[in-house]
């Protein structure tokens, strides 16, 4: 990052200093995951029952927000540039961007190894992959005025790696939002588990579902079910906790299993669906 700083300030590069910007936000993205990742391992509290897990969601959705700041700031730099090309110094630029190329290769390659289901870790990794391609951008800005002499090739190449760079912030600002409103998780159809408990032998109906996400690769599910006034209600749960985790993969699960006959609030019935 202070290499790109330094290597666009001296050689005229926008290109260079968008790197070096977006370089600066993978460190602080960087920073902010790895605290996250130690706040969501405390053990939970009486206060905090599922602990810090919800710091990772917060934290890749500080990144996304980053991304998009910086891509604002790359549009308005570039804009100004094209009304006046200044004069670039193409070796430095091309020295300073093989450098940096060859840094976030490692650092992809690290990320790649330990990004699993964490939407926090895929944040900062997508960080560090439009990084690559934001070096890339800029050895081949370097490469043409070498060869051409052509200063535009350098707001040009800016404005691509802003469009990178807000193009990266989109999904992780999405599944990040989706996560903090409780959204159904993603590849999970409510009504789908509905009709499933339904087709459990002795379920009568399905009340209040729920299904949610605590955190990355973390699902959760809350339901009352009523069964018939004379079956076992601990059974019926035990099958439902069996099917839920077997079929939909969800663990955690809140089932509230009643006789047939309490008062109805949301009801889904095999015949009828959710409503």
């Amino acid at each position: 990052m202070f290499a790109e700083l330094a290597g666009g300030l001296i050689a005229g590069s926008l290109a260079l200093l968008a790197d070096a910007a977006h370089m600066f936000s993978d460190a602080l993205s960087l920073g902010v995951a790895l605290g996250a990742m130690w706040l969501a391992a405390r053990p939970a509290t009486k206060k905090r029952t599922f602990g810090w897990q919800r710091a990772e969601i917060l934290a890749a959705l500080f990144n996304g927000v980053t991304l998009v700041a910086l891509a604002i700031w790359i549009f308005i730099e570039a804009g100004q540039r094209f009304a006046d090309p200044p004069d670039v110094e193409g070796g430095l630029v091309l020295v300073v961007a093989v450098l940096g190329l060859a840094i976030n290769g490692i650092a992809a390659w690290v990320l790649s190894r330990g990004e699993g289901d964490s939407l926090n870790v895929s944040a900062a990794l997508r960080h560090v992959l439009a990084d690559i391609l934001g070096s890339l951008g800029v050895i081949v800005a370097a490469v043409v005025i070498l060869t051409t002499g052509f200063r535009l090739i350098d707001p040009i190449v800016s404005v691509l790696i802003g469009v990178l760079v807000l193009a990266s912030s989109w999904s992780i600002l999405r599944d990040s939002l989706q996560i903090l409103l409780e959204s159904t998780p993603e590849g999970v159809d409510a009504d789908e588990i509905g009709r499933a408990m339904i087709g459990v032998p002795g379920v009568v109906e399905v009340h209040d579902l729920h299904v949610w996400t605590i955190t990355s690769g973390f699902p959760a599910l809350a339901a009352h079910v009523l069964v018939g006034t004379g079956d076992d209600c601990h059974a019926q749960r035990r099958e439902l906790e069996a099917l839920l985790a077997g079929r939909f993969h969800i663990d955690h699960t809140t089932l509230q299993v009643d006789h047939q006959g309490h008062e109805r609030l949301l009801q889904l019935s095999a015949a009828e669906g959710l409503r």
